[in-house]
């Protein structure tokens, strides 16, 4: 346990990110499920407005440091390659 008065804040503070950064990658996993779903129906349609919805999503939460921006990017590129997989079809 911090003892130290900036210690106690340095803990504080990383107790708050860490809420916040949960949530956000919570919120990016849903989203990503969310896709994913519409992809496994084969409805192109539905997999292109959540594929549009999840976009900003995901690169907020890289933005914010929650996930690498590399990880984000990867995570954008792979759900797009896959949306345009079942369009083509």
């Amino acid at each position: 346990m911090a003892t130290h008065k900036s210690a106690i804040k340095r803990a504080r503070q990383n107790t708050v990110r860490n809420l916040r950064n949960k949530s956000n990658r919570t919120r990016v996993k849903s989203v990503i499920k969310k896709v994913r779903a519409s992809i496994s129906e084969k409805s192109s349609d539905k997999a292109k407005i959540e594929l549009t919805a999840a976009i900003p999503i995901i690169q907020k939460a890289a933005q914010k440091g929650a996930i690498h921006r590399k990880s984000a990017s990867r995570k954008i590129s792979r759900l797009t390659r896959q949306v345009n997989a079942i369009s083509a079809s």
